[in-house]
């Protein structure tokens, strides 16, 4: 097996122990959402052991990424990868979005405490069996976040729905950092859906707005813009008021 893909850990894990090993029972989805209309094509990483599986993963998302047209690079993609030892190997999910430009890695572990120490040089939860398989000197995220930075891009660290955590990496600033930036209207900030746009646009122009106010200008169903508005929600880009939606 070729140790390139760790090339500052130690090369030989011995036997010291199979604790981690254990832990990869779930396979790993990578979701390529290449046609925004259709379903995303699913490739399925088999559980193995600890080096094969991370190194697969990376592989694999960084092939995909690359096929859609994307640029991350692969330790970029390899640094974020690593951290699925930190959740156990919990339902690894990952999405590939914005043609190859947006990777959002997903896991159900038991997420992280303080995201902002998180994202600084030497803060690290790794143990020594951890140690055999990553670097573990809290390098991973800061450096991910700070390349993404340096190109123009950006990383968010989020909780996942119920637990767990989700890591986006994207070459494009996100919308939400868009609209801080710059205060664009809607239809101005790239990434974001016509029927998104439609939704900001309109709560600039009246203050809040409901899925039914949504349904009475522009159509569709009740279900439809409801859902519109809790993903501009969990983008931060919108925040609830009881049952009306302002910018965030």
């Amino acid at each position: 097996m070729s140790h390139t893909f760790y090339p500052f850990v130690e090369q030989d894990a011995g036997d010291a122990g199979t604790s981690l090993e254990d832990l990869v029972r779930y396979p790993a989805r990578i979701a390529v959402y290449d046609d925004a209309a259709a379903a995303p094509r699913v490739v399925i990483i088999d559980p193995q052991d600890v080096r094969s599986y991370l190194e697969e993963i990376t592989r694999e998302v960084t092939r995909l990424s690359h096929e859609q047209g994307g640029t991350i690079p692969f330790m970029v993609i390899r640094e974020i990868v690593e951290n699925y030892i930190h959740a156990s190997f919990v339902s690894p999910t990952i999405s590939i979005l914005d043609d190859g430009n947006t990777i959002r890695f997903s896991d159900q572990g038991p997420g992280i405490a303080s995201k902002e120490r998180a994202l600084e040089y030497g803060t690290t939860s790794a143990t020594e069996e951890m140690k055999r398989y990553i670097r573990g000197v809290g390098s991973g995220l800061p450096y991910a976040q700070q390349y993404m930075v340096d190109k123009g891009g950006s990383l968010d660290l989020e909780d996942n729905i119920t637990q767990g955590t989700v890591v986006t990496i994207s070459t494009r600033t996100s919308a939400k950092e868009q609209v801080k930036a710059h205060a664009k209207p809607a239809a101005d900030i790239a990434g974001l859906s016509e029927r998104k746009q439609l939704v900001i646009g309109y709560i600039e122009e009246h203050g809040s707005a409901g899925p039914t106010d949504l349904q009475e200008a522009f159509g569709k169903s009740l279900p439809t813009w409801s859902r519109e508005l809790s993903a501009l929600v969990d983008e931060d880009i919108l925040k609830k008021n009881g049952r009306r939606y302002t910018l965030a």
